[in-house]
């Protein structure tokens, strides 16, 4: 670096040197009594010199000397009715200098140390434009220069505001701004969480409706910046329903319509970005499967076009036979067989009056008597002993007289007709 440029840089420096820098520490001494630091001024008796002293060097545009006589005064007086004001001044002289992330701070001192000042909303409003402007992308210095933006700080500010002044007209909108520099860093669930804080904490607040609306527009910018899930998607629909019912006068009704009716062609969305990425893989089935959804659920829209365009092109380069899909192109014989039964045991219990597989019944066994009690069969005829009949005894029937009945059958009438004599 040339001597020339190193001393513009040390001059560029100076010259924007921040208030805070000239900082001096109050400090007492004996036979000086109260003094700023490297300053050659006392610190007044009491709190209304003080206060005049700092005015007065204000006044005269030595906006370093009244920012230090202006803290001194918190400082010393702390207690006094004056400290709140001195408190604000300091924070007015370091935005008057741009040192803004200095001046948020001091603004902030003076809602933490008197949370019942006079200026108590006039110190939120302007913590409140400081924070806007870093959600407008205002960058934070190093060393007196600008560096880069800082979205982090902005949010930052923002829920400092939320916290020490949570009953202010500017903490809905503060709520809804925390959402809106986490929605710009890409925190997509932690943003929806702080819309659905401003949704909920403030109901009744104007902020609810864009807060509301903003909470879907974020899922649906979750599902298009990631990959499509439908349990997300219909978080989405039902933000936008929800919005519509609360809101229905609302500008922004029609634009949420719009809103939903992209989330009902996501799932083609998502089907055409998968059917590329198996395309660009080389897994072609899959592609053609993923394709012809795409045809199937949004027919004569431009993604279904391009689905068709790229099925005839996979079927002009590798055939239609080697893009089916199906077992029974990788399967044959006893698989093919044994998988049409099972088809067809599905379809059977699809049907509207099947009532379940038939009830066996188990047939009732008889116990039988054991095998020694059995008597043995006779297997070969010659062992069966002859047995030669009875002989009549009597003497012959005279004629005419009926016959004497045999031996074992009955001698009464059975009602059975008789055969002739």
């Amino acid at each position: 670096m040339s001597k020339t440029a190193f001393v513009f840089t040390l001059t560029l420096i100076a010259a924007l040197t921040p208030l805070h820098w000239c900082e001096g520490a109050v400090v007492y001494n004996s036979n000086e009594g109260w003094s700023v630091e490297g300053d050659d001024s006392q610190i007044a008796g009491n709190a209304i010199e003080q206060m005049h002293r700092a005015e007065a060097l204000e006044a005269k545009h030595d906006d370093e000397k009244a920012y230090r006589a202006y803290k001194a005064l918190v400082k010393k007086f702390g207690l006094s009715l004056l400290a709140p004001k001195a408190q604000r001044k300091c924070g007015i002289l370091l935005e008057k200098h741009n040192d803004f992330d200095k001046a948020y701070d001091a603004y902030n001192t003076y809602l933490t140390k008197y949370p019942h000042g006079q200026d108590f909303d006039s110190v939120v409003e302007s913590m409140f434009n400081i924070a806007k402007r870093f959600l407008n992308g205002e960058k934070r210095k190093l060393f007196g220069v600008k560096t880069t933006a800082s979205m982090e700080r902005a949010q930052q500010m923002f829920e400092g505001i939320v916290k020490s002044a949570p009953f202010s007209k500017w903490a809905p909108l503060a709520q809804f701004n925390v959402g809106e520099t986490l929605e710009k860093q890409a925190k997509y669930p932690e943003a929806i969480a702080a819309y659905q804080v401003a949704v909920n904490k403030y109901p009744n607040d104007a902020i609810a409706e864009n807060a509301l609306y903003q909470e879907g527009y974020v899922r649906l910018r979750q599902l298009r910046e990631g990959s499509y899930d439908k349990a997300s998607a219909q978080k989405a629909k039902e933000a936008f329903e929800d919005f519509i019912y609360r809101f229905p006068q609302s500008e922004k009704v029609p634009q949420a319509r719009e809103n939903m009716k992209t989330l009902d062609t996501g799932v083609t969305k998502g089907a055409l970005e998968v059917a590329k990425y198996y395309d660009k893989m080389k897994q072609h089935k899959a592609a053609v499967i993923y394709y012809n959804d795409v045809i199937k659920q949004q027919p004569g829209t431009p993604d279904a076009a391009y689905a068709k365009t790229r099925i005839d092109a996979l079927k002009t380069e590798f055939g239609e036979d080697a893009l089916k899909t199906g077992p029974e192109l990788a399967q044959t014989g006893s698989r093919v067989q044994q998988h049409r039964k099972l088809q067809a045991k599905v379809d059977t219990v699809s049907r509207p009056d099947y009532v379940g597989p038939p009830v066996v019944i188990a047939e009732e066994q008889v116990d039988s008597a054991p095998s020694s009690s059995k008597p043995k069969l006779r297997t070969n005829p010659d062992s069966v002993p002859p047995v030669e009949p009875a002989l009549p005894s009597g003497a012959p029937a005279a004629p005419g007289a009926p016959a004497a009945p045999a031996d074992g059958l009955p001698t009464k009438d059975t009602g059975l007709p008789q055969p002739p004599p």
